[in-house]
């Protein structure tokens, strides 16, 4: 079957438009948010603690403050930007379109990614102004940064599919991602819990999305790499066998 990109074009160039549109506002809270996280976390407990595996405290949660963006924008974007068509009827004409499943999703997770690395950009130069950010793995920072957006985006997709009103959209993102990330060894080490907390800390799965992505920053980490990327692999192939089976079946949408 020959891909139609001019409707997926159609559908990323809205969503992409949808996002200039309110860019202001879209760049401010998360720019702001970062903002006092460096002033109360950087400065204030910074002061108590020194350096953290070699790097100042204030490097030491930049990968941290990065992963939280990611992961609560990918899903906000991508969630927003299709049910706002369920929402106001419009997703008839996307489903009357002679577009396929596969390139519906791939417009609005594209868009929904391409969103989040922006607003990644952004958080990357307002930390730079707040502690000493260096790269150590450039080419594995990227790719960390383009599969937890890609990966997230349609975990955010799926959330929008099965939501069927703000509040249940919101649910996932505020009472759950959130609170993994926080817990997750965003703004302080391992090393630091006990031993308990620490064994309770390996059961989250975002832990080893930050640990991977501090590694490509500092080159410093608690577990190995690869079982970073491989935990967001298999999720991705998880919400790809969800969404796949979900719009296959219509649900939400077609009824």
């Amino acid at each position: 079957m020959k891909f139609n990109y001019y409707g997926f074009k159609a559908i990323y160039v809205h969503e992409m438009n949808r996002f200039l549109r309110t860019l202001g506002q879209s760049l401010l809270s998360p720019v702001i948010s970062t903002s006092l996280y460096f002033v109360v976390f950087g400065s204030v407990i910074g002061g108590y603690i020194q350096k953290i595996d070699g790097v100042s405290y204030g490097s030491y949660i930049v990968p941290g403050l990065l992963m939280l963006t990611l992961l609560t924008q990918s899903i906000s974007n991508t969630s927003f930007g299709i049910f706002f068509p369920k929402l106001n009827g419009t997703i008839i004409e996307i489903l009357a379109a002679p577009i396929s499943t596969l390139e519906t999703v791939l417009a609005f997770v594209g868009a929904g990614a391409s969103k989040t690395l922006i607003i990644g950009v952004v958080i990357y130069i307002t930390a730079s102004f707040f502690a000493e950010v260096t790269v150590e793995y450039p080419m594995l920072m990227i790719f960390l940064l383009v599969l937890v957006s890609f990966t997230f985006a349609l975990f955010g997709f799926l959330i929008g599919v099965v939501s069927k009103n703000f509040e249940q959209m919101s649910i996932i993102p505020s009472f759950v991602i959130t609170p993994m990330v926080f817990l997750g060894g965003s703004l302080y080490s391992l090393d630091m819990l006990p031993p308990f907390w620490q064994t309770i800390s390996y059961l989250n799965p975002v832990v080893y999305l930050i640990d991977g992505l501090r590694f490509s920053f500092y080159g410093i980490s608690d577990f190995n790499i690869w079982i970073s990327v491989g935990s967001m692999v298999s999720f991705l192939v998880i919400c790809v066998i969800a969404v796949s089976i979900l719009l296959k079946k219509g649900y939400n949408i077609k009824s």
